[in-house]
Order: C-alpha cells, then structure tokens, then sequence
C-alpha cells in the first residue's frame, strides 16, 4: 500500500477533527488575515455540506487581540496573555460566523480548560454537548479557554487539545494544519532535506528535525504535533500534518503532507479518558510481580504487590501505577484514600497474620476494569 492510498482514510473519514494553528490564520504583526480564513472556512464549510461531520480545533484569540491592544509580538505573561484572549476571542467567532454562514453552514463556540478533561464529570459533559452539535449539523469550533485558563490547568498547546478532542468525540480522523507542509528530514530550507510521507512508527521518525519551534503568535511547534500525532495514533486515530494552505488537496486524500498511521486499536472512552486526559493525584509503587501481573497478564492490582505509597489521594481517584525505578507502568482508578492504603501496603487478601480479627479482606488497589496499560506512544499528561 502506497502513501496515496494510505490516505483514503483522511478522504472517507466521516467524523474529523481538524486543527488550525495562529500563524496560519493571522498577519505577520498578529492580525487576523481575513483571506486564509475565509479560505479555510470554505474549506471546512463544503466538507460539512458534502457530509462529514467537522470539529474545528483553532487556535488564534490571543492574536487576534493582539492588534486591538496594541501588541506586536505575543505576551508572555499570563495576565497580557487573557487580556489579548478576552479581546480577540470574540473577533475570532466573529470571523468564523460570517465565513461559515456565508455557505449556510452554522457554527458553535465551545471554550475548554485541561480542567474540563482532567475531571471525569466534565469531560463527559464536553462530550455530550459535542455529539449534539454534531448531530444538529453545527461545525463545533474549540478553543482553550486563554481567558480564564492559568499556568496550572492550560494544555500546553492546541496540538495537545486537538489529539484529547480527536479521543473524545471519538474522530476517524485528525489533521492538524500549521505553517509547515510536512515532517522533513532537517529544515525545509536545508538542501537535501526530504519530506517524510507516512510515518508508520517511532522508527520512521529517528531522523527528524522536530526542534523548530512555534510562530511569534503561536505555542506550538514540531515536537507537540509529533507528540499529539502519537497520542491520536495510539488510540487508532489516523494524523495528517500538513500546511493550512494544502487542506483542500489533504482532505481530498492527495499525497501531501505527512500521514501517521494508527499503531494502536480504539479502546472504550473510559479508558481514553484515563490513559489521555486524566492527571494522577498520587502514585503507587508495585513490586516487580504485581508490575508483570498488571501490565502482561492485565489483572487487577492487589495490596500484596504494593511497596510504597506517595502522594495524597482520595478514593476514586487517578493514580500512577510505577515499578521500582519509578517507570509509570499503568494508571487507575484507586480503591482506596492514601491514608487507608498505606497500612495496606504488602498484605494478602485473607490470609496475612497481621490482619486482626474482624477485619475487612482488604479489596483491590485497582480493579482491571479502572486501569488502563500505559505503553509506547502514549505519553502521561
């Protein structure tokens, strides 16, 4: 199978998420550019109309608030940073509104925090509200929300929230559009430097440049999208990095850009949550029996296999499942507080002397059912 013929799988996607990084929508002193994004709009608008259901992931409220502050490069302070994302958000919507509604085609704005993904409540509501979007033939358009978002809870880069979107509405598909049309084996500019098609493991990546870095308006550059690449392949998402300005030939299934193809299966949205989106509170050290038990034969985590406890959590919550060098192995759902667990640490169920009369046969750390393997190509938040 040829690169062109790898890629009927972004052609015949039926549900694609897309994301729009700054520099491709803005002028070089930070505006918006009206043109590409009329351009990109268009785009978007007729795969809409032709049938496939669009998420748009875009980036560019901070810049476009650039202009109206009178700023010329991207603030680096948190608090110019939501001022420029207050005054550009709206303009933003605005821009896209017009665009999409000139081919009859409405759009909704949906603005999310790491929070959103990282509490379990939350990010099925997000979920819930996307599926009715989409089921009422609105192109939803995501967007973190700079306003209000600190230097705790952000995502990083919207390369990163475009890969937890592709998990949570469950996509056939992502492409994330930059400044840049490919991966390439050293700079583009460079001679000799060769664009790379499809990228069908880590292996066929050992020879990329990933260090350059984001626009002056934007955060992200080739090492997040390679990063939001593997998260979205890992969960046997299709990725086409490409540049804005080829979209039209990339959702057409032609032979550009760089294609990443699923190096793992869709597992259930529970575990995607756990494996992608969720932030452990604490951590779990295992002996190197309970580490083989969880993570080659998948059973539950019992006291027994426990060494150590760090952190304070509560019952309920994600917790990182590490082996004796501190290797985070797993993530679940812990069966107990820190505090209950601790005296825990090493028993056996049933049978352990220590255990004084009457009390309760200590339950499992983690059951199967709430852990979820963390192996290559899925990176912990």
């Amino acid at each position: 199978m040829g690169p062109s013929s790898d890629r009927s799988v972004i052609r015949d996607a039926h549900r694609v998420v897309i994301k729009v990084g700054s520099s491709s929508l803005t002028e070089h002193d930070g505006g918006l550019d009206d043109f590409r994004l009329q351009a990109l709009a268009t785009t978007l608008a007729k795969q809409s109309l032709f049938g496939t259901q669009v998420v748009l992931v875009s980036s560019g409220a901070i810049a476009a608030g650039m202009g109206p502050l009178g700023l010329t490069r991207r603030p680096k302070d948190l608090a110019t940073q939501q001022a420029a994302a207050s005054a550009g958000q709206g303009a933003l919507m605005s821009a896209y509104s017009r665009a999409f509604t000139l081919h009859g085609v409405a759009v909704g704005q949906v603005l999310l925090t790491a929070d959103d993904m990282h509490r379990r409540s939350h990010y099925v509501n997000a979920s819930r509200t996307l599926e009715r979007l989409l089921e009422l033939e609105v192109v939803p358009i995501i967007n973190e929300n700079d306003t209000v978002a600190t230097d705790e809870i952000r995502f990083g880069d919207n390369d990163r929230l475009a890969a937890l979107v592709a998990h949570l509405v469950d996509a056939d598909a992502l492409v994330l559009l930059s400044d840049v049309d490919a991966l390439y084996t050293g700079h583009p500019s460079r001679p000799g430097s060769r664009r790379i098609p499809v990228v069908r493991g880590a292996e066929d990546i050992t020879e990329v440049d990933v260090s350059q870095a984001g626009s002056h308006v934007g955060t992200g550059g080739m090492t997040t999208k390679v990063a939001a690449a593997q998260m979205a392949v890992a969960e046997g998402i299709p990725v086409l990095l490409t540049s804005a300005e080829l979209v039209n030939p990339a959702l057409a299934g032609a032979d550009v850009g760089t294609l990443f193809t699923p190096v793992g299966t869709k597992s259930p949205a529970r575990r995607r949550w756990l494996a992608h989106a969720s932030t452990a509170s604490g951590r779990v050290v295992l002996d190197d029996g309970a580490v083989e038990a969880v993570v080659r034969r998948q059973t539950s985590l019992l006291p027994v296999g426990v060494t150590r406890v760090e952190g304070r959590f509560a019952l309920g919550d994600p917790v990182d499942l590490c082996d004796q060098h501190g290797k985070v192995v797993a993530r679940g759902l812990v069966g107990y507080d820190s505090e209950e667990l601790r005296p825990l640490v090493g028993r056996r169920l049933l049978r352990d002397p220590r255990m004084r009369s009457g009390d309760p046969a200590p339950r499992p750390v983690v059951r199967r059912d709430d852990l979820v393997v963390l192996g290559e190509g899925i990176p912990t938040p």
